[in-house]
């Protein structure tokens, strides 16, 4: 179950196609634009990190900075 509209940072822990809330709140904060994510409209995260990400594109920053080999982007 969401909680929503707590205004408090949550808890979770990232799986593979899920995550689970491990503490209470309502967003979390994305770990290359520290941006607000609403837990209902996040949509990316890395397992290994355990870090949620704002769009494709912070975690595709994201696996950048971690050294991963990836395609250039135009």
């Amino acid at each position: 179950m969401l909680m929503s509209g707590t205004g408090r940072l949550a808890k979770v822990h990232y799986s593979h196609g899920t995550f689970q809330l491990t503490g209470g709140g309502d967003h979390v904060l994305c770990a290359v634009t520290g941006k607000r994510i609403p837990l209902e409209q996040l949509r990316y995260w890395s397992v290994a990190r355990q870090e949620a990400y704002a769009d494709a594109a912070a975690s595709f920053e994201a696996e950048r900075r971690a050294g991963a080999t990836l395609p250039d982007v135009p």
